[in-house]
């Protein structure tokens, strides 16, 4: 359910040195709903995220945060979470609950790992590594989650179980915004898609806004309309 703005940016442009990644882009997402970020290899997606994360700041324009106040306003995971070798997975999160409130076992539990609390990290799967990534994206329970390809190299039982951990933070409030090629659970879980290419936005709406507006009956569809290509991208993330 869409509840109101909680993060928007505006005309928010990025580059590193001459090279201009980022270009008058203006989004906004709110409490309660999947956003997905969608586009070709090298648009610039990541970079997006992390300036919205706060981890790089816009070379111009500018991005405000609307929600609640919080210890915490919001929460990242990137591409490659890492953790401290040697730490279990109930240890790792009990050192960033240490610093913002809550509760490992909880956290472990809104993931689906509590049977893995005991394990190190190093003996985790990488879908398991990447459900942990979320768990301590989600500590302190910031209102925006922001996910760098949550479900990339991940078997498709995986990744079902990744986008739903994903639906139910929404479902408790939460904006998530992720960055996926995996259009069929884009689709069936994002309650806004954002297609971007070349750094800048080029389309924002639901996604059977998107299905009606391309003539299209797939979100794989609508992005080889858009983007003027026929490589497809599988649900594993990689172009074939």
């Amino acid at each position: 359910m869409k509840v109101s703005e909680i993060l928007s940016a505006s005309d928010v442009a990025h580059s590193f040195g001459d090279v201009d990644v980022l270009e008058d882009i203006s989004l906004s997402v709110e409490a309660g709903t999947v956003t997905a970020l969608i586009g070709p290899n090298g648009s610039g997606k990541t970079t997006l995220l992390r300036v919205l994360a706060g981890i790089l700041s816009p070379t111009a324009g500018r991005v405000d945060y609307h929600g609640p106040e919080a210890e915490r306003e919001i929460g990242y995971m990137p591409q490659q979470p890492s953790f401290r070798s040697g730490f279990t997975a109930a240890e790792t999160l009990a050192f960033y609950t240490s610093l913002v409130g809550g509760d490992p076992e909880s956290l472990l539990d809104r993931v689906g790992l509590e049977q893995a609390e005991t394990r190190n990290v190093e003996a985790l799967s990488g879908g398991m590594r990447r459900l942990l990534g979320i768990a301590q994206a989600t500590v302190g329970d910031p209102p925006v989650i922001i996910l760098d390809e949550p479900g990339s190299g991940l078997d498709p039982g995986m990744r079902q179980q990744t986008f739903e951990v994903v639906e139910e933070l929404a479902i408790d409030g939460a904006a998530v915004l992720l960055s996926t090629h995996d259009m069929t659970l884009a689709a069936e879980f994002a309650d806004q898609i954002i297609l971007i290419e070349r750094g800048a936005v080029v389309e924002a709406a639901e996604p059977t806004q998107l299905f009606a507006e391309y003539d299209c009956e797939s979100l794989q569809a609508v992005f080889e309309t858009v983007f003027e290509t026929g490589t497809a991208v599988d649900v594993a993330g990689e172009t074939a």
